[in-house]
Protein backbone atom coordinates (compact mmCIF):
# COMPACT_ATOMS: atom_id res chain seq x y z
CA UNK A 1 0.00 0.00 0.00
CA UNK A 2 2.62 2.14 1.18
CA UNK A 3 3.98 1.85 -2.87
CA UNK A 4 1.13 2.41 -4.63
CA UNK A 5 1.01 5.79 -2.22
CA UNK A 6 4.48 7.02 -3.56
CA UNK A 7 3.24 5.73 -7.03
CA UNK A 8 0.41 7.78 -7.46
CA UNK A 9 1.91 10.71 -5.59
CA UNK A 10 5.24 10.51 -8.28
CA UNK A 11 2.73 10.41 -10.94
CA UNK A 12 0.77 14.08 -9.68
CA UNK A 13 3.77 15.72 -8.93
CA UNK A 14 4.91 14.99 -12.66
CA UNK A 15 1.68 15.64 -14.13
CA UNK A 16 1.46 18.67 -11.99
CA UNK A 17 4.84 19.55 -13.64
CA UNK A 18 4.36 18.49 -17.05
CA UNK A 19 1.01 20.86 -16.76
CA UNK A 20 2.94 23.75 -15.26
CA UNK A 21 5.39 22.97 -18.13
CA UNK A 22 2.57 23.24 -21.18
CA UNK A 23 1.05 26.33 -19.49
CA UNK A 24 3.92 28.58 -18.92
CA UNK A 25 4.91 27.52 -22.43
CA UNK A 26 1.60 28.52 -23.95
CA UNK A 27 2.16 31.71 -22.26
CA UNK A 28 5.53 32.61 -23.22
CA UNK A 29 4.37 31.98 -27.02
CA UNK A 30 1.43 34.07 -26.54
CA UNK A 31 3.69 37.10 -25.30
CA UNK A 32 6.20 36.53 -28.01
CA UNK A 33 3.17 36.23 -31.16
CA UNK A 34 1.99 39.59 -29.05
CA UNK A 35 5.63 41.83 -29.33
CA UNK A 36 5.96 40.17 -33.20
CA UNK A 37 2.24 41.67 -33.70
CA UNK A 38 2.78 45.33 -32.01
CA UNK A 39 5.77 45.35 -34.01
CA UNK A 40 4.01 45.50 -36.81
CA UNK A 41 1.54 47.62 -35.93
CA UNK A 42 4.09 49.75 -34.82
CA UNK A 43 5.54 49.97 -38.64
CA UNK A 44 2.15 50.60 -40.06
CA UNK A 45 1.36 53.53 -37.69
CA UNK A 46 4.54 54.98 -38.56
CA UNK A 47 4.13 54.69 -42.15
CA UNK A 48 0.32 56.43 -41.56
CA UNK A 49 1.84 58.90 -39.95
CA UNK A 50 4.18 59.53 -42.21
CA UNK A 51 1.40 59.80 -44.95
CA UNK A 52 -1.10 62.04 -42.89
CA UNK A 53 1.83 64.32 -42.98
CA UNK A 54 2.42 64.38 -46.43
CA UNK A 55 -1.63 65.03 -46.95
CA UNK A 56 -1.16 67.90 -44.44
CA UNK A 57 1.62 69.19 -46.71
CA UNK A 58 -0.40 68.89 -49.51
CA UNK A 59 -3.75 70.38 -47.32
CA UNK A 60 -1.58 73.32 -46.98
CA UNK A 61 -0.23 73.79 -50.68
CA UNK A 62 -3.55 73.81 -51.84
CA UNK A 63 -4.89 76.52 -49.45
CA UNK A 64 -1.78 78.80 -50.14
CA UNK A 65 -2.77 78.03 -54.08
CA UNK A 66 -6.24 78.52 -53.34
CA UNK A 67 -5.43 81.91 -52.01
CA UNK A 68 -3.22 83.09 -54.98
CA UNK A 69 -6.19 82.10 -57.28
CA UNK A 70 -8.55 84.46 -55.19
CA UNK A 71 -6.43 86.88 -55.09
CA UNK A 72 -5.85 86.61 -58.99
CA UNK A 73 -9.55 86.87 -59.10
CA UNK A 74 -9.96 90.08 -57.53
CA UNK A 75 -7.28 91.53 -59.54
CA UNK A 76 -8.60 90.65 -63.17
CA UNK A 77 -11.62 92.07 -62.04
CA UNK A 78 -9.73 95.73 -61.87
CA UNK A 79 -9.76 98.29 -64.74
CA UNK A 80 -5.85 98.37 -64.11
CA UNK A 81 -6.08 94.76 -65.26
CA UNK A 82 -7.71 94.97 -68.08
CA UNK A 83 -6.01 98.41 -69.16
CA UNK A 84 -2.13 95.85 -68.94
CA UNK A 85 -3.77 92.96 -71.00
CA UNK A 86 -5.21 95.40 -73.71
CA UNK A 87 -1.59 96.59 -74.07
CA UNK A 88 0.15 93.71 -74.15
CA UNK A 89 -2.32 91.81 -76.79
CA UNK A 90 -4.16 94.28 -78.51
CA UNK A 91 -1.76 96.82 -78.64
CA UNK A 92 -4.16 99.62 -76.85
CA UNK A 93 -2.86 103.11 -77.35
CA UNK A 94 -4.00 106.38 -75.71
CA UNK A 95 -4.40 109.08 -78.68
CA UNK A 96 -1.65 111.42 -76.47
CA UNK A 97 0.93 108.85 -75.81
CA UNK A 98 3.57 108.69 -77.89
CA UNK A 99 5.57 105.23 -79.09
CA UNK A 100 8.74 104.63 -79.38
CA UNK A 101 9.64 101.56 -82.00
CA UNK A 102 13.15 100.02 -82.94
CA UNK A 103 14.19 99.17 -86.33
Amino acid sequence: MARTRRRVAYRKRYQNKLSMFLVTFVVMLMVVVVAIRSAGIRQKIEVKEAYAKQLDQQIEKEQKRTEEIEEFGKKVHTKGYYEEVAREKMGLVYEDEILFKEE
